[in-house]
C-alpha cells in the first residue's frame, strides 16, 4: 500500500488555450462582443462593499428572471458556475447507478471526464458518417443519456423529433440535453419539459449572453430534478454563484435587444465565414453553433495547418483524435476578424 494507492487520477479535460500576448484568438468559443450594456451600468453601480457577504444561495433575483424569461417556473431552474458546474452536479446527482450512461463517441470532451472522476461506467456510442445521432443506438439499458445539442464539436445539431424520440424510450434514466449553443441554431427541447420528467435542460451565459468571464449556467427541468439537484449542491458548495455573478446574469436576461444583436450578427458572420471557406476548397460542416468545424482540402494536413495559424499569432482547435483529426474548430470573431483569418488561411495554403 502505497500514498498513490488512495489518489484519485483521471486524464483531465484539456480547455483551449489561453493565450497571455495579443492574438486572434478563434479557439475557444467565446463571444467577439462585449456584455449587454445593461450589465456594464449593473456592475458600475454593485455595492462591492457587500462582498464582505456571503450571496444569496438560492440566487433568488437570476432565477427568477430565468423563470420568467423562459416561461417556467422558478422551482424548474438549476443555477450554477457555469454549464460545466451544472452538468457535472447532473453526473453527480442522477447518474448514481450501475448501468452505463451513454453519449455520443464526438462530442463535448468534459463528458467522459466527469465519467471517470465519479466513477460512472459509460458507453460511447458512434456517430454515423455525416456525424449525426442516430436515435436506435439510445434505446438499450442505460443508467443515463447527454446528448449535446447543437453537438460539439461538430457545429450540428438534431431535430426535436429526434430527441423527443430518445426521451420518450428512456422514461427510467435522466436524458440530458447541453444546449450551450443552441441560441445559434437549432430546434430546442425546453417546451418538453413540461411533458417528461426525465429530461434535463442545460444552458449557459458564456457564449450568447457574452459572459464567459462570469462563469453563469443554468438548466431546466421538473421540480423532482430540480429538487435532486440542489439537495446535492447544497450537501457539496451551498454558494456556487458570487454575488457580482448573479447581477450580472440578471441583467443580461433582461437586454433581449441586445441579446438578439450580437446573435444575429454572429449567426451572419459564420454563414459568410463558411461560404469563404468552401470556395477555397474547405468541407464545411453545416453549423447551428458560434462556430465551425471544418477540413482544408486535399493535400493539405489540419494540424499543421493550425500549426501554421498559430505561428502566426491566430489560435483555433485542433483536436488529434480518431475521426476528427483532419478537422479544426473555428470560433466567430467580429467580421474584420474573420477576414484576417481567411487571408492567413490563403497565404499558408497559396490559394
Amino acid at each position: 500500500m502505497s500514498l498513490e494507492d488512495n489518489i484519485r487520477k483521471v486524464v483531465p479535460y484539456i480547455p483551449g488555450e489561453q493565450p497571455r500576448n495579443k492574438v486572434l484568438k478563434l479557439n475557444t468559443n467565446e463571444c467577439p462582443y462585449p456584455p449587454s450594456p445593461k450589465v456594464l451600468n449593473e456592475m458600475h453601480s454593485f455595492d462591492w462593499k457587500g462582498l464582505r457577504l456571503y450571496p444569496d444561495p438560492e440566487m433568488s433575483d437570476l432565477i427568477d428572471s430565468l423563470a420568467s424569461y423562459y416561461g417556467v417556473k422558478p422551482t424548474e431552474v438549476f443555477a450554477g458556475t457555469g454549464s460545466d458546474d451544472v452538468l457535472s452536479m447532473c453526473f453527480l446527482t442522477f447518474f448514481a447507478g450501475d448501468k452505463p450512461v451513454l453519449f455520443p463517441d464526438i462530442t463535448y470532451s468534459f463528458y467522459d471526464v466527469w465519467a471517470e472522476v465519479y466513477r460512472i461506467p459509460y458507453i460511447t456510442k458512434e456517430l454515423d458518417k455525416d456525424f449525426r445521432i442516430r436515435a436506435e443506438d439510445y434505446m438499450g439499458e442505460n443508467g443515463g443519456i447527454v446528448i449535446a445539442n447543437p453537438n460539439a464539436p461538430t457545429g450540428i445539431s438534431s431535430g426535436r423529433d429526434l430527441l423527443e424520440e430518445i426521451i420518450k424510450n428512456n422514461r427510467d434514466s435522466v436524458v440530458v440535453v447541453d444546449e450551450a449553443y443552441i441560441d445559434f441554431g437549432g430546434e430546442s427541447v425546453l417546451p418538453l419539459i413540461e411533458d417528461y420528467d426525465n429530461l434535463i435542460v442545460v444552458r449557459t451565459m458564456s457564449k450568447s449572453r457574452a459572459l464567459a468571464g462570469m462563469r453563469i449556467g443554468y438548466c431546466f427541468g421538473c421540480e423532482k430534478l430540480i429538487k435532486y439537484l440542489n439537495d446535492v449542491k447544497y450537501s457539496v458548495n451551498s454558494y456556487t454563484l458570487n454575488s457580482p455573478s448573479i447581477a450580472a446574469g440578471k441583467a443580461a436576461v433582461e437586454d433581449e435587444e441586445y441579446f438578439r444583436e450580437i446573435v444575429g450578427k454572429t449567426v451572419a458572420t459564420r454563414q459568410k465565414t463558411a461560404e469563404e471557406l468552401k470556395e477555397l476548397g474547405w468541407d464545411v460542416l453545416p453549423s447551428d453553433t458560434n462556430f465551425l468545424f471544418a477540413s482544408p482540402p486535399a493535400g493539405y494536413d489540419a494540424g499543421t495547418i493550425f500549426e501554421e495559424l498559430k505561428n502566426r499569432g491566430i489560435y483555433v482547435r485542433h483536436f488529434n483524435k480518431k475521426r476528427i483529426t483532419d478537422h479544426l474548430r473555428i470560433s466567430m470573431g467580429t467580421d474584420e476578424q474573420m477576414s484576417i483569418f481567411i487571408s492567413t488561411i490563403k497565404e499558408i495554403t497559396g490559394k
